[in-house]
């Protein structure tokens, strides 16, 4: 399965947000995280709920992950980025746990 996230797309939704300007922010956040949100909930049906990394494996991992996202974001983006960026590790998590 693919990433959740690419590093392009991220990107992409940064570029779009400064060629459109502050506001249309809301509206770009808005189609990122459905993205987010579309990939994980087809990620959570075709993983088996017993199946999977420990516990811990999961939230760590996220953090690993957030630490060159939020570079990339924070960088580019800004503000804006880095709350799309925690929003994205936030769901990720709960979806998890949830899952579990």
């Amino acid at each position: 399965m693919g990433d959740l996230i690419r590093k392009d797309e991220l990107e992409s939704a940064v570029e779009a947000r400064r060629e459109l300007g502050p506001e249309y922010e809301d509206a770009v956040l808005d189609s990122f995280v459905e993205k987010v949100e579309r990939r994980l909930e087809e990620r959570l049906k075709a993983t088996p709920a017993k199946d999977g990394p420990p516990a811990l494996a999961v939230p760590l991992g996220s953090l690993g992950i957030a630490i060159p996202l939020l570079g990339v974001a924070g960088g580019t983006a800004g503000l804006a980025g880095v709350i799309a960026v925690c929003f994205a590790i936030v769901l990720v998590n709960v979806a998890y746990a949830l899952r579990r």
